[in-house]
């Protein structure tokens, strides 16, 4: 197993480097250390053929002018935060307004533009690097210098796992995930819409129509949100619910989890026969289809289109701070925030 290091560019004088995990099966996972974004992903398809299974670009240039968070760290606060506002501890906090008025994904600054300190581990079963990064108090608004370290770990078993350890010297916000797109079929060569997802969750949240969730939780029976037997993403498309329809006809939504580390997340793509099998430790998914990818640029010479990739960020819920009956994201002085979750590649 080894890590390669190769120069990914420059973004304003700094210089941006690329990591390339290889394992011995032959698979690589590249990330960079503007974003902690993963780049590319090979893994094998039923025949042996390693073909990349995420969206990404290959000069940082891109990623600064058109990246939709394409495999990215999101923070301080992944997905929605409503009027870009909340209170801690009688004390009132604005946010950068970057999404109809809301905050998303931590700010016109968030984690995922900016350049994050590396270094590399190398053992005889895995390899890994280790991203760190300092956000300052009131960075996007937010209170107390958030220490974090995020750590890219690629196994023998074609396992990629995602660890973050973060701690901060006053009481803050905190929900991270990875934003990484993973589209099965290799080099983009089909869309998801075929991909089959099974989720162990019976709930979903319901969203309003700024995609903030209203705090009610809904059934998944007897709706396309029902993953729990498997499903193709299709059938959110074609689906006439309310809650599909206003996700762009699709998905966009967060999952409450039944089970953690129980193969409780898998996506499938039969022609090519890839499977990716998801775990976590984090309460939710948010299966996001891309429905709102538009706009005049190519990813890898594939022109841009709605659901050329999907999401699977594993995450505490969105907007928690403005729901005292979610589960809370707030951090402490004193306390650890960690989360992992495992990006296990197989075939049918």
């Amino acid at each position: 197993m080894k890590i390669l290091q190769e120069p990914f560019g420059e973004l304003k004088g700094q210089a941006i480097t690329a990591y390339t995990m290889v394992n011995n099966q032959g698979m690589e996972v590249t990330a960079i250390d503007y974003g902690c974004i993963i780049t590319k992903i090979t893994a094998p398809d039923r025949n042996g053929t390693f073909e990349n299974v995420v969206l990404g670009f290959d000069t940082v240039d891109e990623y600064a002018l058109h990246s939709p968070y394409f495999g990215a760290v999101v923070g301080r606060f992944a997905g929605r935060i409503a009027g870009a506002e909340f209170e801690l501890e009688g004390k009132k906090y604005l946010l950068a307004k970057n999404d109809n008025g809301n905050h998303l994904h931590g700010g016109l600054q968030g984690f995922d533009k900016i350049v994050w300190a590396a270094e590399t581990v190398e053992k005889a079963d895995a390899v890994s690097v280790v991203f760190s990064y300092l956000s300052k108090d009131g960075e996007e608004g937010y209170p107390g210098n958030f220490d974090l370290k995020v750590t890219y770990t690629l196994t023998d078993d074609n396992e990629l796992q995602v660890s973050y350890t973060g701690e901060t010297d006053q009481t803050t916000l905190v929900n991270v995930t990875n934003h990484s797109y993973f589209n099965l079929s290799g080099e983009l060569k089909r869309d998801i819409l075929n991909h089959q997802l099974t989720l162990k969750s019976d709930q979903f949240l319901e969203l309003d129509p700024h995609l903030i969730p209203t705090g009610e939780f809904l059934s998944v029976e007897n709706t396309a949100f029902d993953f729990r037997n498997g499903r193709k993403i299709i059938d959110g498309v074609q689906a006439e619910h309310p809650q599909n329809i206003l996700a762009g006809k699709g998905y966009d939504h967060p999952f409450l989890l039944t089970e953690n580390q129980g193969g409780e997340i898998v996506l499938e793509d039969e022609e090519s026969g890839r499977v990716l099998t998801v775990e976590t430790d984090q309460l939710a998914v948010v299966l996001y289809t891309g429905s709102q990818m538009t706009g005049g640029y190519s990813v890898r010479g594939v022109p841009v289109r709605r659901y050329l990739g999907l999401c699977l960020e594993t995450q505490g819920l969105p907007d928690s701070i403005h729901h005292a009956h979610f589960p809370s994201s707030i951090l402490k002085k004193g306390e650890t925030f960690e989360s992992m979750t495992k990006y296990r590649f197989g075939v049918l």
